[in-house]
């Protein structure tokens, strides 16, 4: 089975699992025995596809009695969202991370998608093509605005 379709397995499950509760607790050698797969395609699952840009906390603890706990992050105001997404943001930002926060405003029904299509567009490294460190910078700014203006318009 090839790495990306057993992540998506994997990914599956786990929000599969966090649909009916607000966080789960999975030990990786557990996870990694129930999917036939190493513990370390479990750890690229969790820190690829349960970001806080995709609305998710993760702790964990090591040792004989540790797990991997992954919270579904309900925050009570959109507001407060916007701003920790800001925060995250910082100076600088890959499009990846850009698109996951993107589709994370956009599931929560914060964005139409009409909107969540066109910030992906403005968004892109066609679009922005500077040299790296100038495009997140630049990418990160304009991310920003987009959130901030949605920002005033909940106040």
């Amino acid at each position: 089975m090839n790495n990306q379709n057993m992540s998506d397995i994997i990914e599956a499950y786990l929000k599969k699992v966090l649909g009916t509760d607000e966080q789960v607790e999975i030990r990786r050698s557990e996870m990694a025995e129930r999917f036939n797969c190493v513990p370390s395609q479990i750890n690229y699952v969790i820190n690829t596809r349960f970001t806080v840009q995709q609305g998710y906390l993760v702790e964990s603890k090591r040792g004989g009695g540790g797990y991997i706990r992954i919270i579904k992050v309900k925050l009570l105001d959109e507001v407060e969202m916007l701003n920790m997404m800001i925060d995250v943001i910082g100076d600088e930002i890959s499009q990846r991370d850009a698109f996951s926060i993107i589709e994370t405003l956009y599931e929560d029904n914060m964005i139409a998608k009409r909107e969540a299509n066109s910030m992906l567009a403005v968004m892109e490294k066609s679009v922005l093509s500077l040299d790296p460190k100038k495009e997140h910078a630049l990418r990160a700014r304009i991310l920003t605005a987009f959130l901030n203006n949605l920002k005033y318009e909940q106040s």
